[in-house]
């Protein structure tokens, strides 16, 4: 098995549209989900899936969360469909075990390690739960670093299928480990797409963007994500949590960026009128941006409401610091929105400590109010100095 062959498997594209499936919220992309989810399971031979998605759950089985006499399955079951997935799969894997069997008693441990990567991936393939177990028992065996790389990585995927965050960090931290022992630059290239989907996942947008575009110029992870779902997530990323020159350098110069555009205007529309302060226009995109990109994402939609928030203050803060007062009227106008939206939501960020302004209701002005460099500085010195006081007495307890 040639080492710089990297499998798509399972199919992480299955798993959205499982997630799709299951959010009443996206019942426009219902019909094309399902289809989409039934071609892949046929193509991949996903017996042992399909029958996890169509079973029927009762009220005393763990997946059930209802008080009803018992839950429908995600979609419905074809039972010849289903008869015929179990057969192709018992056919497989009795192949595989013949020649797993014939590797161990006549060759090498070579071929063993083939052989026993060779069912791993299939049962990997099909969306077998014993996936796992059963790569782990080729990692064992095998002993080329690259191909031990490549199966955390598989490992990664697996976990990131079944939604097994404990999983996804155990994995990457294996992976990393062995890359640091003398992974090749593409395995390295590939990890740090893996890492920034992970961190994009736990609502890290900053270290998990920069990630991304570390990766930009040099992306092959299709295994995992295809590269204008890579290069979009690294746009959302990207315009939160860079600044504005850096936005302009590392995003909106970007050829691989630019290239992609044409295929998702609406994120070319997010950044360019955020940079160029057109911000009823970005309000406009940052609307749809939710509706189109954040929502339908498995991997966005649990920050959706963070995501979005934290763009708004983002324009608030960057109209406010460019003019000491602004009348209400003016603001609103400039936002695309209502006095009583802006008194409202900037009320809000005010009271947070989010933006650093006051509203004169009298005069109906919005004043900004720039904390002094030398007291950010002087909390900064305080609040590092405490971390580090509580490292040292952690490690005083240690060493004593």
């Amino acid at each position: 098995m040639s080492d710089d062959v990297v499998l798509a498997i399972p199919d992480l594209s299955l798993a959205q549209n499982l997630f799709t499936i299951s959010s009443p919220s996206l019942a426009r992309y219902h019909d094309e989900a399902r289809k989409a989810l039934l071609d892949g399971v046929k193509a991949n031979e996903m017996g042992p899936w399909y029958r996890s998605l169509t079973q029927v759950s009762s009220p005393d089985s763990p997946l059930s969360s209802s008080s009803t006499s018992q839950t429908s399955s995600v979609i419905p079951l074809d039972a010849t469909l289903l008869a015929e997935l179990d057969e192709k799969n018992k056919s497989a894997l009795e192949k595989l075990d013949e020649r797993l069997k014939h590797a161990q008693e006549t060759e090498g441990e070579s071929e063993i390690s083939d052989a026993l990567r060779g069912r791993a991936n299939y049962l990997t393939k099909i969306g077998d739960k014993d996936a796992s177990a059963a790569q782990l028992l080729a990692f064992e065996k095998t002993p080329g670093l690259g191909s031990r790389i490549d199966i955390a990585l598989t490992l990664v995927r697996i976990a990131f299928f079944w939604g097994n965050r404990e999983d996804i960090i155990k994995y990457l931290s294996k992976a990393e480990t062995l890359i640091d022992e003398g992974g090749d630059w593409d395995r390295r290239n590939r990890l740090k797409v893996y890492r920034g989907l992970y961190l994009l996942s736990i609502r890290q947008f900053k270290t998990g963007g920069d990630l991304f575009i570390d990766a930009l110029s040099t992306f092959t992870a299709t295994e995992l994500i295809s590269y204008n779902d890579f290069v979009g997530m690294t746009v959302i990323a990207g315009v939160l949590g860079l600044s504005r020159v850096d936005l302009k350098k590392k995003i909106i110069a970007s050829s691989e960026v630019n290239q992609v555009l044409p295929e998702i205007p609406l994120l070319g529309e997010l950044m360019n009128n955020l940079y160029a302060c057109h911000y009823d226009k970005f309000f406009v995109a940052l609307a749809e941006l939710e509706q189109t990109h954040l929502l339908p994402s498995r991997i966005l939609a649990p920050h959706t409401r963070f995501y979005v928030r934290e763009m708004r203050i983002l324009a608030y803060t960057q109209l406010l610091e460019s003019y000491r007062s602004l009348t209400l009227e003016s603001l609103s106008g400039a936002f695309g929105v209502s006095v009583e939206f802006i008194d409202n939501e900037i009320s809000r960020f005010i009271a947070a400590g989010r933006l650093h302004c006051t509203i004169d209701k009298v005069h109906g002005t919005v004043d900004t109010t720039r904390p002094l460099k030398k007291n950010a500085q002087y909390e900064t010195v305080i609040k590092q100095g405490d971390i580090l006081l509580n490292e040292v007495q952690r490690l005083a307890k240690v060493l004593y």
